[in-house]
């Protein structure tokens, strides 16, 4: 039972990039609550949001590939 490198780097890059992204997203939604006057308020909520779901994505699909890196039949 070998693992695939390739696979298993795919998915340490996956993660890679899921980590910047949960430190962001819910600073941008912070920010966004903080600065309810504004008019810009709903759309820098919407970015955070997005933001959050995309580190929830790469993280998802970064245990993935690993497992499938690992794990390969």
């Amino acid at each position: 039972m070998a693992t695939n490198k390739i696979l298993l780097s795919k998915g340490i890059r996956y993660l890679a990039w899921s980590l910047p992204l949960l430190f962001i997203g819910p600073s941008v939604i912070y920010n966004a609550f903080i600065n309810k006057q504004s008019l810009w308020h709903y759309l820098v909520l919407a970015v955070g949001i997005a933001l959050c779901i995309a580190a929830v994505y790469f993280m998802f699909r970064g245990l993935q590939t690993i497992v499938k890196g690992l794990f390969n039949d």
